[in-house]
């Protein structure tokens, strides 16, 4: 049954707050963060796809209209969530791969797992780690370093794809080949830990990171065929979030009624019709590629069937969680997102920032971007790092070649389709992989990322222009001053800190 979330959370979004008995005890706190899926996805959103139990949730408590990722891709997304901080203060440039890069998420850093830990919280990761984990000679901290006490995780996708995956790791080792459906398998993990492994004393932290809709994508062909023929990639990746949805469900219904939910996307979609109005898509600092879903729900605390339109982000749950527990924040670590408690509780429309939202993707084609109120400003690298185009352009060539002579009849629109979803022809993913390797972040670059000059800056009103089509920077010359000069300070003072990992490891 879809409607069993009446019981745990629906009855929020029907029930005054008086209804509800004064907590004395901490509540638990749960994460759900879905990995590229884009701001018009989920039907509370406008979207497509049928999701019940995140709509339902979504009327327990605020969703935010203007909700933003920690950055455009998977890794830093998670190190700015996990730490509140900037991801490449934390060590994370770019999307990590563990097979030939040093990068992971600092052990040095403070997570919110530790801090919860050092209040007496059972901490758990379940779903996709992507923040490093050790791989041959790359010693690299796990999730149990990080404060969970527990964890069952992949260190990047599912694989082969979400259906019967092979490459789980539960605390330290392999688990072999698992039948089901990624979310599936990590919310029956979720559940079996809650029923059987944790202290039923402690209150607990959950942190739930899917798979779904990333590609390479899979999804039960009856749940598939609602959306479009079971082939259609569009159809399938309709049918994963869908699929997910029905695993949210299952796990909204086993929480205790005291539970801080927060749900999520890491960054925007990489289909552009799935990003609505908004510019770009998945690795861009448009807001195609960093706004996505935010909800919080917390019956008896924050107030149901509201939305709220003020800008925040992931880079603000660490404080946020903070502020709603009442403990304090990590001494000493300085953060770089703000405290959206009075937003949460009703009792501010808008919050003062210490510093405006900003986001710094060195790979990004406006690698920095920053925002403060209505405006947005985003800045252009003076530079190109050094990637082999000659090779890149000539495994192109390879997979248009072997797609064609394979059968493809349109090899062009199907590389254009799938680059970013993987092909079904082995041999023309054989050499997607090696182009990957070409493009991804190299850390013999960081020299030349902390150098980095910036130009070409235009300025958007997003509150008259959704979709970043109008550049104001010559209408509108002391906004435009203003911004540019704060993203640059916080640009220096991130690049600062950041490590970097092509003269040693941590």
């Amino acid at each position: 049954m879809r409607n069993g979330l009446i019981a745990a959370f629906g009855l929020a979004a029907l029930l005054p707050l008086s209804a509800f008995p004064e907590e004395t005890a901490r509540p638990n706190v749960v994460i759900l963060l879905a990995d590229d899926l884009g701001w018009k996805d989920l039907r509370c959103y406008g979207g497509p796809v049928k999701t019940p139990a995140l709509d339902r949730l979504a009327g327990s408590g605020v969703r935010f209209t203007d909700f933003h990722s920690g950055a455009a891709v998977c890794s830093p997304s998670r190190a700015t969530l996990l730490t509140g901080r900037h991801h490449v203060r934390t060590g994370v440039y770019s999307w990590i791969n563990d097979h030939d890069q040093k990068s992971h998420l600092l052990e040095s850093e403070v997570t919110l797992a530790e801090i919860l830990k050092a209040e007496g919280y059972a901490t758990a990761h379940f779903g996709k780690w992507h923040l490093g984990l050790p791989y041959r000679d790359q010693k690299k901290p796990t999730p149990a370093e990080h404060g969970f006490d527990y964890w069952f995780a992949t260190r990047n996708n599912a694989g082969p794809s979400h259906r019967n995956p092979n490459n789980f790791i539960r605390n330290g080792e392999q688990v072999g080949q698992l039948e089901g459906y990624a979310c599936d398998l990590v919310v029956e993990d979720a559940i079996r830990w809650l029923n059987e492994e944790r202290d039923p004393e402690k209150p607990y932290f959950l942190n739930v990171w899917f798979h779904e809709p990333h590609a390479p994508i899979a999804a039960p062909n009856d749940i598939v065929a609602d959306y479009g023929n079971t082939t259609d990639p569009a159809a399938i990746y309709s049918g994963t979030i869908d699929n997910t949805d029905r695993a949210i469900e299952q796990l909204l219904d086993r929480l205790d009624e005291n539970t801080l939910v927060i749900y999520s996307s890491d960054n925007g979609s990489y289909r552009r019709d799935r990003v609505g109005e908004l510019r770009d898509a998945k690795g861009s600092n448009f807001e195609g590629g960093i706004r996505v879903p935010g909800i919080v729900s917390w019956p008896g605390k924050i107030p149901a069937r509201r939305v709220i339109d003020e800008p925040a982000g992931q880079i603000d749950l660490l404080p946020t969680i903070c502020g709603l527990l009442e403990i304090d924040p990590p001494k000493g670590v300085p953060l770089d997102g703000a405290d959206l408690t009075p937003l949460l509780t009703g009792e501010a429309e808008t919050i003062e920032r210490a510093q405006p939202l900003a986001w710094i993707l060195p790979l990004s084609g406006w690698p920095i971007a920053v925002r403060d109120g209505r405006y947005a400003l985003l800045g252009r690298k003076s530079r190109e790092y050094p990637r082999d185009r000659e090779a890149m352009t000539e495994l192109m060539k390879q997979i248009e070649s072997t797609l064609a002579k394979n059968g493809d009849p349109n090899p062009k629109a199907t590389i254009k389709a799938s680059l970013f979803e993987g092909f079904k022809d082995r041999e023309a993913e054989k050499l997607r992989g090696a182009w990957i390797r070409h493009n991804q972040f190299h850390e013999s670059w960081i020299p030349a990322v902390k150098a980095m000059e910036y130009q070409g800056f235009e300025l958007f009103d997003l509150k008259a222009d959704i979709g970043q089509k109008k550049n104001l920077a010559s209408e509108l010359p002391e906004v435009y001053e203003r911004l540019k000069r704060e993203l640059l300070e916080i640009t220096a003072d991130v690049m600062e800190e950041g490590p970097d990992w092509s003269r040693h490891g941590q």
